[in-house]
Protein backbone atom coordinates (compact mmCIF):
# COMPACT_ATOMS: atom_id res chain seq x y z
CA UNK A 1 0.00 0.00 0.00
CA UNK A 2 1.70 3.23 -1.21
CA UNK A 3 1.75 5.85 1.34
CA UNK A 4 1.57 10.03 0.96
CA UNK A 5 2.69 12.63 3.15
CA UNK A 6 -0.68 14.39 1.99
CA UNK A 7 -3.52 13.00 0.59
CA UNK A 8 -6.23 15.30 -1.06
CA UNK A 9 -9.58 14.27 -1.67
CA UNK A 10 -11.88 15.98 -4.00
CA UNK A 11 -10.39 18.92 -6.44
CA UNK A 12 -12.49 22.42 -5.71
CA UNK A 13 -10.69 25.44 -5.68
CA UNK A 14 -9.27 25.06 -2.32
CA UNK A 15 -6.36 21.99 -4.18
CA UNK A 16 -5.49 24.83 -6.40
CA UNK A 17 -4.64 27.11 -3.48
CA UNK A 18 -2.63 24.51 -1.43
CA UNK A 19 -0.94 22.51 -3.97
CA UNK A 20 1.71 24.68 -5.20
CA UNK A 21 2.81 25.25 -1.57
CA UNK A 22 2.68 21.15 -0.88
CA UNK A 23 4.51 20.56 -4.02
CA UNK A 24 7.37 23.62 -3.48
CA UNK A 25 8.24 21.62 -0.06
CA UNK A 26 8.61 18.31 -2.02
CA UNK A 27 5.80 16.87 -0.22
CA UNK A 28 4.12 13.45 -1.93
CA UNK A 29 0.68 14.30 -3.07
CA UNK A 30 -2.14 11.85 -3.65
CA UNK A 31 -5.37 13.90 -5.37
CA UNK A 32 -9.00 11.78 -5.55
CA UNK A 33 -11.85 13.30 -7.54
CA UNK A 34 -14.89 10.78 -8.32
CA UNK A 35 -16.49 13.34 -10.45
CA UNK A 36 -15.41 16.38 -13.14
CA UNK A 37 -12.15 18.05 -11.69
CA UNK A 38 -12.52 21.53 -10.60
CA UNK A 39 -15.69 21.39 -8.05
CA UNK A 40 -18.47 23.29 -8.09
CA UNK A 41 -17.39 26.49 -9.29
CA UNK A 42 -15.06 25.59 -12.62
CA UNK A 43 -18.51 22.80 -13.34
CA UNK A 44 -21.72 24.19 -12.13
CA UNK A 45 -21.03 27.04 -10.21
CA UNK A 46 -19.46 30.20 -11.13
CA UNK A 47 -17.75 30.03 -14.20
CA UNK A 48 -20.52 28.37 -16.09
CA UNK A 49 -23.94 30.72 -14.52
CA UNK A 50 -21.84 33.95 -14.83
CA UNK A 51 -21.23 33.14 -18.98
CA UNK A 52 -24.66 32.45 -18.66
CA UNK A 53 -25.51 36.02 -16.99
CA UNK A 54 -22.88 37.60 -19.15
CA UNK A 55 -24.93 36.11 -22.48
CA UNK A 56 -28.37 37.36 -20.72
CA UNK A 57 -27.19 41.02 -20.07
CA UNK A 58 -25.86 41.02 -23.63
CA UNK A 59 -29.54 40.56 -24.82
CA UNK A 60 -31.07 42.26 -22.17
CA UNK A 61 -28.79 45.60 -23.42
CA UNK A 62 -29.34 44.72 -27.00
CA UNK A 63 -33.02 44.97 -26.85
CA UNK A 64 -32.47 48.59 -24.70
CA UNK A 65 -30.15 49.47 -27.73
CA UNK A 66 -32.89 52.64 -28.13
CA UNK A 67 -32.66 53.90 -24.85
CA UNK A 68 -28.73 54.81 -25.72
CA UNK A 69 -29.41 56.24 -29.20
CA UNK A 70 -28.71 52.60 -31.33
CA UNK A 71 -31.06 51.13 -33.46
CA UNK A 72 -30.46 47.51 -33.25
CA UNK A 73 -32.76 45.61 -34.95
CA UNK A 74 -34.89 42.66 -34.15
CA UNK A 75 -33.25 40.58 -31.91
CA UNK A 76 -33.08 36.64 -31.82
CA UNK A 77 -31.39 34.74 -29.23
CA UNK A 78 -29.49 31.46 -30.23
CA UNK A 79 -29.74 29.59 -27.44
CA UNK A 80 -27.71 26.51 -29.06
CA UNK A 81 -24.61 29.07 -28.90
CA UNK A 82 -24.94 30.66 -25.49
CA UNK A 83 -24.42 26.97 -24.09
CA UNK A 84 -21.74 26.24 -26.36
CA UNK A 85 -19.92 29.63 -25.10
CA UNK A 86 -20.82 27.92 -21.35
CA UNK A 87 -19.54 25.07 -22.00
CA UNK A 88 -16.46 25.77 -24.16
CA UNK A 89 -15.79 28.46 -20.74
CA UNK A 90 -15.88 25.65 -18.18
CA UNK A 91 -14.64 22.40 -20.28
CA UNK A 92 -11.05 24.24 -20.76
CA UNK A 93 -10.73 25.38 -17.04
CA UNK A 94 -11.89 21.86 -15.94
CA UNK A 95 -9.33 20.00 -18.77
CA UNK A 96 -6.44 22.19 -17.88
CA UNK A 97 -6.66 21.89 -14.07
CA UNK A 98 -6.66 17.91 -14.81
CA UNK A 99 -3.81 17.93 -17.03
CA UNK A 100 -1.97 19.50 -14.40
CA UNK A 101 -3.06 17.20 -11.63
CA UNK A 102 -2.03 14.26 -13.30
CA UNK A 103 1.35 15.93 -14.11
CA UNK A 104 2.55 16.76 -10.58
CA UNK A 105 0.51 14.76 -8.47
CA UNK A 106 -0.97 10.71 -7.96
CA UNK A 107 -4.20 11.38 -9.33
CA UNK A 108 -6.87 8.75 -8.86
CA UNK A 109 -10.14 9.27 -10.55
CA UNK A 110 -13.11 7.90 -8.53
CA UNK A 111 -14.72 8.05 -4.93
CA UNK A 112 -12.91 8.03 -2.06
CA UNK A 113 -13.75 6.55 1.32
CA UNK A 114 -11.88 5.67 4.42
CA UNK A 115 -11.61 2.37 5.93
CA UNK A 116 -9.31 4.01 9.19
CA UNK A 117 -7.76 7.61 9.74
CA UNK A 118 -4.79 7.24 7.56
CA UNK A 119 -6.50 4.82 4.95
CA UNK A 120 -8.34 5.55 2.11
CA UNK A 121 -9.90 3.06 -0.63
CA UNK A 122 -11.11 3.72 -4.30
CA UNK A 123 -12.49 0.94 -5.00
CA UNK A 124 -10.25 -1.89 -4.40
CA UNK A 125 -6.91 0.30 -4.45
CA UNK A 126 -6.05 1.61 -1.13
CA UNK A 127 -3.54 4.50 0.15
CA UNK A 128 -2.15 5.70 2.88
CA UNK A 129 -1.90 9.26 4.17
CA UNK A 130 -0.17 10.68 6.94
CA UNK A 131 -2.07 14.34 6.53
CA UNK A 132 -5.46 14.25 5.01
CA UNK A 133 -7.53 16.78 3.25
CA UNK A 134 -11.57 16.30 2.92
CA UNK A 135 -12.68 18.93 -0.06
CA UNK A 136 -15.57 17.04 -1.32
CA UNK A 137 -17.98 20.45 -1.63
CA UNK A 138 -21.51 20.16 -1.35
CA UNK A 139 -24.39 19.62 -3.68
CA UNK A 140 -27.99 20.63 -4.32
CA UNK A 141 -30.78 19.40 -1.67
CA UNK A 142 -32.75 16.78 -3.59
CA UNK A 143 -36.22 17.83 -3.19
CA UNK A 144 -38.86 15.02 -1.65
CA UNK A 145 -42.24 16.85 -2.44
CA UNK A 146 -44.98 13.99 -3.85
CA UNK A 147 -44.66 12.68 -7.31
CA UNK A 148 -40.94 14.02 -7.39
CA UNK A 149 -40.32 10.64 -8.58
CA UNK A 150 -42.40 10.84 -11.71
CA UNK A 151 -41.02 13.70 -13.55
CA UNK A 152 -38.23 14.99 -14.88
CA UNK A 153 -36.28 18.28 -12.73
CA UNK A 154 -33.60 20.25 -12.70
CA UNK A 155 -31.34 21.86 -10.51
CA UNK A 156 -28.22 23.90 -11.48
CA UNK A 157 -26.52 20.82 -12.88
CA UNK A 158 -29.12 20.61 -14.89
CA UNK A 159 -30.21 23.47 -16.26
CA UNK A 160 -26.34 23.89 -17.65
CA UNK A 161 -27.29 20.66 -19.69
CA UNK A 162 -30.36 22.33 -21.60
CA UNK A 163 -30.33 22.05 -25.15
CA UNK A 164 -33.38 24.24 -25.79
CA UNK A 165 -34.45 27.05 -24.22
CA UNK A 166 -37.50 26.13 -21.62
CA UNK A 167 -40.62 28.02 -22.91
CA UNK A 168 -42.05 28.29 -19.18
CA UNK A 169 -39.71 27.62 -16.13
CA UNK A 170 -40.86 26.92 -13.12
CA UNK A 171 -38.24 27.78 -10.22
CA UNK A 172 -38.89 26.53 -6.55
CA UNK A 173 -37.21 28.57 -3.86
CA UNK A 174 -36.94 32.43 -4.10
CA UNK A 175 -32.76 32.72 -3.12
CA UNK A 176 -29.60 33.42 -4.89
CA UNK A 177 -29.81 30.29 -7.67
CA UNK A 178 -32.95 30.90 -8.47
CA UNK A 179 -32.82 34.44 -8.60
CA UNK A 180 -29.38 34.44 -11.20
CA UNK A 181 -31.58 31.32 -13.68
CA UNK A 182 -34.57 33.08 -13.44
CA UNK A 183 -33.27 36.76 -14.86
CA UNK A 184 -30.92 34.97 -17.31
CA UNK A 185 -33.65 32.37 -18.69
CA UNK A 186 -36.09 35.28 -18.74
CA UNK A 187 -33.82 37.68 -20.61
CA UNK A 188 -33.04 34.82 -23.54
CA UNK A 189 -37.31 34.77 -23.42
CA UNK A 190 -38.28 32.16 -20.92
CA UNK A 191 -41.65 32.73 -19.12
CA UNK A 192 -40.58 32.25 -15.69
CA UNK A 193 -42.50 31.62 -12.44
CA UNK A 194 -40.86 31.66 -8.70
CA UNK A 195 -42.36 30.14 -6.20
CA UNK A 196 -41.42 30.79 -2.22
CA UNK A 197 -42.64 30.13 1.15
CA UNK A 198 -41.73 33.01 2.32
CA UNK A 199 -43.00 36.26 2.04
CA UNK A 200 -40.01 37.43 0.26
CA UNK A 201 -37.23 36.51 -1.60
CA UNK A 202 -33.91 36.24 -0.76
CA UNK A 203 -34.84 36.78 3.05
CA UNK A 204 -31.11 36.55 4.42
CA UNK A 205 -30.86 40.39 3.45
CA UNK A 206 -32.80 43.33 4.60
CA UNK A 207 -36.26 43.57 3.73
CA UNK A 208 -35.79 46.70 1.18
CA UNK A 209 -32.93 44.89 -0.81
CA UNK A 210 -35.11 42.03 -1.52
CA UNK A 211 -38.32 44.69 -2.24
CA UNK A 212 -35.74 45.92 -5.06
CA UNK A 213 -34.74 42.73 -6.37
CA UNK A 214 -37.84 41.65 -6.70
CA UNK A 215 -39.33 44.65 -8.59
CA UNK A 216 -36.13 44.52 -11.19
CA UNK A 217 -37.31 41.30 -11.89
CA UNK A 218 -40.66 42.02 -12.14
CA UNK A 219 -39.90 44.69 -14.33
CA UNK A 220 -38.85 42.21 -16.46
CA UNK A 221 -41.96 39.77 -16.99
CA UNK A 222 -40.40 37.06 -14.00
CA UNK A 223 -43.66 36.41 -11.90
CA UNK A 224 -43.99 35.49 -8.10
CA UNK A 225 -45.41 33.38 -5.90
CA UNK A 226 -45.02 33.90 -2.74
CA UNK A 227 -46.07 32.48 0.46
CA UNK A 228 -46.46 29.69 -1.25
CA UNK A 229 -46.34 25.80 -0.12
CA UNK A 230 -45.86 22.90 -2.57
CA UNK A 231 -48.34 20.01 -2.38
CA UNK A 232 -47.28 17.81 -5.00
CA UNK A 233 -45.36 17.73 -8.99
CA UNK A 234 -46.50 15.41 -11.54
CA UNK A 235 -46.12 14.98 -15.55
CA UNK A 236 -48.27 16.89 -17.58
CA UNK A 237 -48.30 17.55 -21.53
CA UNK A 238 -46.79 20.76 -21.89
CA UNK A 239 -44.15 19.39 -19.19
CA UNK A 240 -44.68 19.59 -15.50
CA UNK A 241 -47.90 20.53 -13.08
CA UNK A 242 -47.19 21.80 -10.00
CA UNK A 243 -49.54 22.27 -7.07
CA UNK A 244 -49.09 24.16 -4.50
CA UNK A 245 -51.62 26.36 -1.76
CA UNK A 246 -51.32 30.16 -1.55
CA UNK A 247 -53.26 32.32 1.26
CA UNK A 248 -55.22 28.82 2.15
CA UNK A 249 -56.48 28.06 -1.40
CA UNK A 250 -54.90 25.11 -3.93
CA UNK A 251 -53.40 26.64 -7.03
CA UNK A 252 -51.54 24.74 -9.90
CA UNK A 253 -49.53 25.81 -12.35
CA UNK A 254 -47.62 24.62 -15.71
CA UNK A 255 -44.73 24.83 -17.26
CA UNK A 256 -42.34 23.30 -20.07
CA UNK A 257 -39.37 22.59 -17.47
CA UNK A 258 -39.31 22.59 -13.32
CA UNK A 259 -36.34 24.00 -11.12
CA UNK A 260 -35.89 22.67 -7.93
CA UNK A 261 -33.13 25.67 -6.00
CA UNK A 262 -34.24 24.76 -2.05
CA UNK A 263 -30.71 24.17 -0.64
CA UNK A 264 -27.35 22.40 -0.58
CA UNK A 265 -26.22 19.18 1.48
CA UNK A 266 -22.30 18.82 2.24
CA UNK A 267 -20.63 15.73 -0.10
CA UNK A 268 -20.41 14.01 3.34
CA UNK A 269 -22.20 10.73 3.13
CA UNK A 270 -19.99 8.46 0.71
CA UNK A 271 -16.66 9.13 2.58
CA UNK A 272 -17.61 6.63 6.05
CA UNK A 273 -16.40 9.17 8.06
CA UNK A 274 -17.11 6.76 11.29
CA UNK A 275 -14.54 4.54 9.77
CA UNK A 276 -11.18 7.30 10.42
CA UNK A 277 -13.55 8.90 13.66
CA UNK A 278 -14.40 12.07 11.66
CA UNK A 279 -17.24 14.16 13.54
CA UNK A 280 -19.76 15.24 12.46
CA UNK A 281 -22.54 18.49 12.83
CA UNK A 282 -26.55 17.84 13.00
CA UNK A 283 -26.48 19.39 9.35
CA UNK A 284 -24.07 16.58 8.16
CA UNK A 285 -21.13 19.33 7.93
CA UNK A 286 -17.55 18.66 9.13
CA UNK A 287 -16.85 19.75 12.39
CA UNK A 288 -13.72 21.87 12.13
CA UNK A 289 -11.57 24.17 14.67
CA UNK A 290 -10.17 27.72 13.55
CA UNK A 291 -7.96 26.17 10.98
CA UNK A 292 -9.71 23.51 9.97
CA UNK A 293 -8.72 20.75 11.52
CA UNK A 294 -11.08 18.32 11.96
CA UNK A 295 -11.23 16.25 15.58
CA UNK A 296 -8.35 13.85 13.97
CA UNK A 297 -5.36 16.59 14.20
CA UNK A 298 -4.31 15.04 11.07
CA UNK A 299 -7.15 15.41 8.44
CA UNK A 300 -8.89 18.62 7.58
CA UNK A 301 -11.90 19.37 5.97
CA UNK A 302 -11.85 23.07 3.39
CA UNK A 303 -14.13 24.43 1.71
CA UNK A 304 -18.42 24.25 1.37
CA UNK A 305 -17.77 20.55 3.82
CA UNK A 306 -17.09 22.09 6.65
CA UNK A 307 -19.92 24.36 6.61
CA UNK A 308 -17.60 27.72 7.69
CA UNK A 309 -18.46 29.24 4.31
CA UNK A 310 -20.68 28.30 0.96
CA UNK A 311 -18.39 30.19 -1.66
CA UNK A 312 -15.26 29.82 -3.80
CA UNK A 313 -13.68 32.57 -2.16
CA UNK A 314 -14.16 30.92 1.67
CA UNK A 315 -13.11 27.86 0.09
CA UNK A 316 -9.89 29.68 -1.27
CA UNK A 317 -9.45 31.68 2.54
CA UNK A 318 -9.64 27.98 4.28
CA UNK A 319 -6.81 26.56 2.08
CA UNK A 320 -4.63 29.70 2.86
CA UNK A 321 -5.68 28.96 6.10
CA UNK A 322 -4.44 25.71 6.37
CA UNK A 323 -1.13 26.52 4.49
CA UNK A 324 -0.21 28.97 7.13
CA UNK A 325 -1.36 26.49 10.02
CA UNK A 326 0.22 23.48 8.54
CA UNK A 327 3.52 25.20 7.55
CA UNK A 328 4.00 27.95 10.01
CA UNK A 329 1.73 27.44 12.88
CA UNK A 330 0.68 30.78 11.99
CA UNK A 331 -2.43 33.06 13.75
CA UNK A 332 -4.66 33.04 10.87
CA UNK A 333 -8.22 31.40 11.45
CA UNK A 334 -11.59 31.25 9.75
CA UNK A 335 -13.23 33.25 12.00
CA UNK A 336 -10.92 36.46 11.26
CA UNK A 337 -12.84 36.84 7.53
CA UNK A 338 -15.88 38.65 7.34
CA UNK A 339 -18.78 37.09 5.14
CA UNK A 340 -18.75 38.56 1.62
CA UNK A 341 -19.86 37.51 -1.13
CA UNK A 342 -22.40 38.60 -3.94
CA UNK A 343 -26.02 37.59 -6.05
CA UNK A 344 -25.40 37.74 -10.13
CA UNK A 345 -28.64 38.79 -11.23
CA UNK A 346 -28.45 41.95 -12.94
CA UNK A 347 -27.73 44.71 -11.12
CA UNK A 348 -25.28 42.86 -8.82
CA UNK A 349 -26.03 43.00 -5.20
CA UNK A 350 -23.07 42.39 -2.94
CA UNK A 351 -23.16 41.87 0.65
CA UNK A 352 -20.23 41.97 3.24
CA UNK A 353 -19.82 41.98 7.21
CA UNK A 354 -23.50 42.43 9.23
CA UNK A 355 -27.11 43.16 7.71
CA UNK A 356 -28.93 45.75 9.36
CA UNK A 357 -31.25 43.17 10.51
CA UNK A 358 -28.49 41.13 11.94
CA UNK A 359 -27.11 43.92 13.91
CA UNK A 360 -30.17 44.43 15.74
CA UNK A 361 -30.39 40.99 16.19
CA UNK A 362 -27.09 41.03 17.54
CA UNK A 363 -27.15 43.64 19.52
CA UNK A 364 -25.58 46.46 18.45
CA UNK A 365 -25.58 50.50 19.08
CA UNK A 366 -25.39 51.33 15.17
CA UNK A 367 -26.04 54.00 12.68
CA UNK A 368 -27.58 53.16 9.21
CA UNK A 369 -26.51 55.57 5.96
CA UNK A 370 -28.16 54.69 2.28
CA UNK A 371 -28.05 56.15 -0.90
CA UNK A 372 -30.03 55.16 -3.47
CA UNK A 373 -28.14 53.90 -7.15
CA UNK A 374 -30.47 57.11 -9.23
CA UNK A 375 -27.91 59.96 -7.35
CA UNK A 376 -25.09 57.97 -8.67
CA UNK A 377 -23.69 60.12 -11.60
CA UNK A 378 -21.99 56.94 -13.00
CA UNK A 379 -25.37 55.11 -12.59
CA UNK A 380 -27.02 57.59 -14.38
CA UNK A 381 -24.60 57.91 -17.55
CA UNK A 382 -25.02 54.35 -18.15
CA UNK A 383 -28.62 54.48 -17.42
CA UNK A 384 -28.61 51.65 -14.73
CA UNK A 385 -29.84 53.43 -11.74
CA UNK A 386 -31.81 49.87 -10.08
CA UNK A 387 -30.59 49.47 -6.20
CA UNK A 388 -29.13 51.29 -3.43
CA UNK A 389 -26.22 50.98 -1.43
CA UNK A 390 -26.44 51.02 2.55
CA UNK A 391 -24.25 50.68 5.55
CA UNK A 392 -24.31 50.32 8.93
CA UNK A 393 -22.17 51.16 11.39
CA UNK A 394 -21.20 51.04 15.03
CA UNK A 395 -21.77 54.27 16.97
CA UNK A 396 -19.46 54.04 19.19
CA UNK A 397 -16.42 52.57 17.66
CA UNK A 398 -17.34 54.16 13.88
CA UNK A 399 -16.55 50.75 13.14
CA UNK A 400 -18.43 49.36 9.79
CA UNK A 401 -19.98 46.26 10.71
CA UNK A 402 -21.65 45.53 7.26
CA UNK A 403 -22.64 46.95 3.81
CA UNK A 404 -24.59 46.09 1.62
CA UNK A 405 -23.77 47.42 -2.60
CA UNK A 406 -26.69 46.49 -4.76
CA UNK A 407 -26.22 48.61 -8.58
CA UNK A 408 -24.11 48.55 -10.72
CA UNK A 409 -20.31 47.73 -10.18
CA UNK A 410 -21.58 46.81 -6.68
CA UNK A 411 -19.39 43.28 -7.27
CA UNK A 412 -16.21 44.81 -7.59
CA UNK A 413 -17.27 47.75 -5.30
CA UNK A 414 -17.78 45.66 -2.07
CA UNK A 415 -14.50 45.10 -1.92
CA UNK A 416 -13.24 48.33 -0.93
CA UNK A 417 -15.74 47.89 2.30
CA UNK A 418 -14.15 44.87 3.05
CA UNK A 419 -10.83 45.94 3.04
CA UNK A 420 -11.64 48.48 5.56
CA UNK A 421 -13.05 46.72 7.70
CA UNK A 422 -10.77 43.86 7.72
CA UNK A 423 -8.30 46.77 8.45
CA UNK A 424 -10.26 47.39 11.10
CA UNK A 425 -10.82 51.12 9.98
CA UNK A 426 -13.35 53.81 11.19
CA UNK A 427 -15.80 55.11 8.52
CA UNK A 428 -14.03 58.05 8.56
CA UNK A 429 -10.97 56.85 7.32
CA UNK A 430 -12.96 56.16 3.79
CA UNK A 431 -14.29 59.86 4.24
CA UNK A 432 -11.08 61.08 3.76
CA UNK A 433 -10.58 58.75 0.70
CA UNK A 434 -9.94 60.58 -2.59
CA UNK A 435 -11.46 58.33 -4.97
CA UNK A 436 -11.76 59.29 -9.20
CA UNK A 437 -14.43 60.45 -11.10
CA UNK A 438 -16.70 58.80 -12.37
CA UNK A 439 -17.05 56.07 -10.59
CA UNK A 440 -19.60 54.24 -8.34
CA UNK A 441 -17.21 54.02 -5.78
CA UNK A 442 -16.42 57.87 -5.33
CA UNK A 443 -19.93 58.44 -3.95
CA UNK A 444 -18.97 55.49 -0.65
CA UNK A 445 -17.35 58.82 1.23
CA UNK A 446 -20.48 60.77 1.02
CA UNK A 447 -22.61 57.58 1.82
CA UNK A 448 -20.98 57.66 5.52
CA UNK A 449 -22.02 61.36 5.73
CA UNK A 450 -26.43 60.29 5.73
CA UNK A 451 -25.68 58.10 8.64
CA UNK A 452 -28.68 58.44 11.11
CA UNK A 453 -30.71 56.18 14.03
CA UNK A 454 -32.43 53.47 12.67
CA UNK A 455 -36.18 54.30 12.95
Amino acid sequence: MKTYDVIIIGTGQATGTILPELLNNNLSIAVIEGDRVGGTCVNWGCTPTKTMVASARVAHMASRGSDFGVNIGEKSIDFSRVMERVNEIRNSATTGFQSWLEEVTDFYPGWARFVDEHTVAIGETHIEGKTIIIHTGARARTPNFPGIENVSWLDNRGVLDLKELPEHLLIVGGSYIGMEFGQALRRFGSEVTVFEKGKRIIFREDPEIGDIARQIMEDEGVRFELGSTIQSVEPSEEGVRLRYERAGRAEEAVGSHILFAVGRVPNTDALDLPAAGVELTERGHITVDEYCRTSKEHIYALGDVNGKGAFTHTSVHDGQVFLDHFFRGGGRRVSNRHTIYSMYIDPPLARVGLSETEAKKQGYDYLVGTMQMSSVSRAQEKSETNGMMKVVVEEKTKRILGAAVFGVGGDELIGVLALAMQADLPYTKIQETVLPHPTVAELVPWLFSNLHTPE
